[in-house]
């Protein structure tokens, strides 16, 4: 990748520098993921770099050799108004739309970020750029983790966690111990080789014969057990937020209605938004499945990103929930 960006650079005559920031992304990227993994959530960690290095990092070093604006290729779009300040949309071709990623942003970093492709279809760009001889023309897109293109997440963190940090090499040590995989209620009905190799929702890889498909529905550490159910259990009322950010100038009022993403791919849910305290309360029009600890919630009104935060718990039922 480097060098296809060095050859880009060479081609349109513009200068070209590389920023090293493998310590940084160990400790900001790396090091969250790995310790996510072994606390039994899920992780996304194109957010984290996203928010601690392309848009804080990249834009720090920019300000010292005297640029204004950092342009990226994400498909998203900025604006500006008056009473809302800098707003963050979808990108217009809604399947590369990349908003969900970007939720951290804040006022500061949207008044100097530019998304050039923000309002074109994927082909569109790649049209421009074959036009303009650029050898990634037709380069294939990277659909994975950028540091685990295999997939393999357990095997990464079993092979480096350690290198990274002791605490999170002996997590690593816990994690792969053999324990049960139990229902609801209790029943064995296996054996796991390591709690982190399983996540909520996950219906592949339990290695269980049984009547119906079963599903992971929580990941229990204090018992080292994987939970398993039926899809009609994976469905939830709502959920908790935690770590929110807003991007509006002036914060929203609540309660608020919004539609929701639990995953970059998963459709908007309409929902009702409540905040208490650091925490936003969020209850969906319609049960959402496989709402996964760790994941972010983004929260959107037509267009606009409005924020978002990170998932601590799901709700169960809506009736449980005091807001």
């Amino acid at each position: 990748d480097v060098y296809d960006a060095r050859r880009v650079a060479e081609h349109l005559g513009f200068p070209f520098y590389v920023l090293n920031l493998q310590e940084q992304f160990e400790k900001r990227v790396i090091h969250p993921f790995m310790g996510n993994y072994l606390a039994g959530k899920t992780p996304s960690p194109c957010i984290l770099c996203n928010s601690f290095l392309k848009f804080d990092k990249l834009m720090d070093f920019a300000a010292q050799v005297g640029i204004d604006r950092v342009a990226t290729g994400h498909y998203a779009r900025v604006d500006f108004s008056e009473q809302e300040g800098y707003r963050l949309l979808r990108g217009r071709d809604a399947q590369k739309d990349q908003s969900y990623y970007l939720f951290e942003l804040n006022q500061k970093q949207l008044a100097r970020v530019v998304f050039p492709i923000g309002d074109l279809a994927k082909s569109q760009v790649r049209d421009l750029a074959h036009s303009n001889g650029l050898q990634t023309a037709f380069k294939h897109e990277s659909q994975e983790i950028c540091f685990v293109p295999d997939r393999d997440y357990a095997g990464f963190i079993q092979r480096h966690a350690g290198e990274v940090d002791e605490n999170l090499g002996q997590l690593a040590v816990t994690a792969a111990r053999p324990g049960p995989i139990v229902t609801k209620d209790g029943t064995v009905l296996g054996q796991h080789s390591g709690i982190h190799r399983f996540t909520v929702g996950q219906r592949k890889g339990l290695g269980i014969a049984h009547p119906r498909p079963l599903y992971v529905l929580r990941l229990d550490l204090a018992r080292n057990a994987v939970v398993v159910g039926y899809k009609e259990d994976l469905f939830c009322d709502g959920l908790i937020a935690e770590r929110l950010n807003w991007i509006g100038a002036r914060p929203p009022s609540f309660p608020l209605r919004s539609s929701v993403k639990i995953r970059a791919r998963h459709p908007d849910a309409p929902a009702t938004i409540h905040q208490k305290g650091d925490l936003a309360y969020v209850l969906f029009d319609s049960p959402q499945m496989s709402v996964t600890p760790g994941q972010a919630a983004v929260f959107y009104q037509g267009e606009r990103v409005l924020g978002g935060g990170w998932i601590k718990e799901s709700i169960r039922s809506a009736s449980e929930c005091q807001v």
